[in-house]
């Protein structure tokens, strides 16, 4: 088989109808397939999907769920010899796999290829900075990249060299996680400009956005990626190349900071606090955004000690699955 596109979802019922109509159209030319691995969703994603000719697998423990695991749970499944990764509030380009296969095919060196991300919800504000960062974003921006932040399409064989696709074990950052890996084993990863998905994300208030982060572990991401990484080839290019693995790093150094001057001289404390936070009212243009941004770094910060001492499961170990329906 040429191609195969893999879903991963967790209560995406407002987009998957888009999501695999999308994807089903893009195999066709191939005659590929569609697999969604579903986290254990609760809403009627599962129940959308049984409309389309795709396979579905859902976890057999829900409390597992991660992405990690359900983008390893739909690549374990997989027999195409490319395989694009595909997000539940996505669409994908019907053109994409085709100029991803060519380029592929062309550049031999070449892992993994992404296309241009359009975020189509800018009313929250995690995804108005995305979506105004997508030149400067090291997973987004065109050229030869480091991670393909919100899917690419790969080379199964090169897949194969690294283990598996996805460490199921991680919460967020599984692209740049597996995009050291590869780089680790000599490989590159590119984006192009062809337009590749538009990502339709989760609405509600950029804080409460935050606070599910917490929740659901998303924010400990960091600190899980860089645990992953320790004793590894791709360990130097984690703490390199992570973004946010730097930035948390400062976060708890300043934090020691304004407690170590809450005690000996409050004042600089106090401008330690306002300091970087007018610094992001700035810098967004915006004194709500840049009130998120600097909560965002502070939620980073604790994710990172947090990831760090979370359980791990061998990453490569077969995910258990229930089978919901098969072509």
């Amino acid at each position: 088989m040429i191609v195969t596109v893999g879903v991963k979802a967790l209560n995406e019922e407002r987009h998957i109808e888009a999501c695999l109509a999308s994807a089903v159209a893009a195999v066709a030319p191939y005659r590929g397939e569609v697999i969604l691995g579903d986290c254990g969703s609760t809403d009627r994603t599962i129940e959308i999907a049984k409309k389309f000719p795709v396979r579905i697998f859902q976890l057999a423990d829900p409390s597992q769920r991660s992405c990690g695991a359900g983008a390893q749970l739909a690549f374990q499944n997989a027999s195409g010899a490319f395989y694009y990764m595909l997000d539940g509030d996505m669409v994908l380009s019907p053109d994409f796999l085709a100029t991803g296969i060519e380029y592929l095919r062309n550049h031999p060196d070449v892992a993994g290829v992404g296309g241009r991300v359009r975020q189509m919800n800018t009313e929250n504000v995690e995804y108005r900075i995305r979506a105004e960062s997508n030149e400067t974003d090291p997973g987004l921006r065109v050229g030869v990249v480091d991670r393909l932040d919100c899917g690419g399409l790969y080379r199964a064989d090169a897949l194969k060299t690294v283990g598996y696709f996805a460490d199921r074990n991680l919460h967020a950052f599984e692209e740049f996680e597996l995009g050291a890996r590869l780089q680790a084993a000599g490989w590159k990863l590119a984006r192009i400009e062809a337009p590749a998905v538009e990502h339709y994300g989760h609405t509600g208030a950029g804080f409460g956005l935050l606070a599910k982060w917490l929740r659901t572990g998303y924010a400990s991401a960091a600190g899980e990626v860089v645990r992953a990484a320790i004793g590894r080839p791709q360990f130097p290019i984690v703490v390199r190349q992570l973004g946010h693995v730097r930035n948390a790093a400062v976060v708890i150094v300043w934090w020691l900071l304004v407690l170590y001057f809450a005690f000996k001289a409050w004042p600089v404390s106090l401008a330690l606090v306002l300091i970087p936070l007018a610094f992001l009212a700035v810098r967004r243009k915006s004194l709500t955004t840049g009130l998120y941004s600097f909560a965002m770094w502070n939620v980073y910060g604790y994710g990172l000690v947090a990831g760090l001492f979370q359980r791990r499961i061998p990453p490569a170990t077969k995910i258990d699955y229930v089978e919901l329906s098969s072509i």
